[in-house]
C-alpha cells in the first residue's frame, strides 16, 4: 500500500491555525492541519493521536522522554510538595525547559486549591487554548 504524506503543522503555526478552526471537530482539525495520509484509493486516514501529541508538544508538554538520558538520577515529574517551612521548589529541569533565566518575574494568581504562575511581560496566550 503506497501512501502520500503531508507536511503537518507544528509549534506556533499549529496553535495559530487551530484558532481558525474552533468550530470544527477534532478529527477535522487534525486533517486540516496536515495530520493525515492519502492511501492508494485516494482515501484520507486522519492521524488524530499524532495531532494531539504535536499539540501537546506545541504547548510545552512532551509525552515521550528526552533522548540522551543515561538512566542515572531522578526523572522529573510534574509534582512538588510543600516543605516543612511552607515553601515549594520548582526544579531547574522545568525552568531550563521553559527557557527561563535568573531574574525572570512571575505574578502569582491564587485560585481555589490551585496556584497559577504568569510570567510578567509575557504575551503567550497558548495556555488558554483548547483542542
Amino acid at each position: 500500500m503506497t501512501e502520500v504524506e503531508n507536511m503537518p503543522l507544528k509549534g506556533k503555526a499549529l496553535l495559530q491555525k487551530l484558532k481558525e478552526f474552533s468550530d470544527l471537530t477534532r478529527r477535522e482539525k487534525a486533517r486540516r492541519c496536515g495530520y493525515y495520509t492519502v492511501g492508494k484509493n485516494n482515501q484520507d486516514r486522519v492521524n488524530v493521536a499524532e495531532f494531539v501529541e504535536a499539540l501537546l508538544e506545541a504547548k510545552g508538554i512532551a509525552l515521550t522522554p528526552e533522548s540522551g538520558k543515561d538512566g542515572r538520577g531522578r526523572e522529573p515529574t510534574y509534582r512538588v510538595s510543600v516543605h516543612q517551612n511552607g515553601q515549594m521548589v520548582i526544579g531547574s529541569t522545568y525552568t531550563k525547559g521553559m527557557g527561563l533565566k535568573p531574574g525572570d518575574e512571575f505574578e502569582i494568581k491564587l485560585g481555589y486549591k490551585h496556584i497559577r504562575l504568569v510570567q510578567v511581560g509575557s504575551t503567550n496566550s497558548a495556555d488558554s487554548e483548547s483542542i
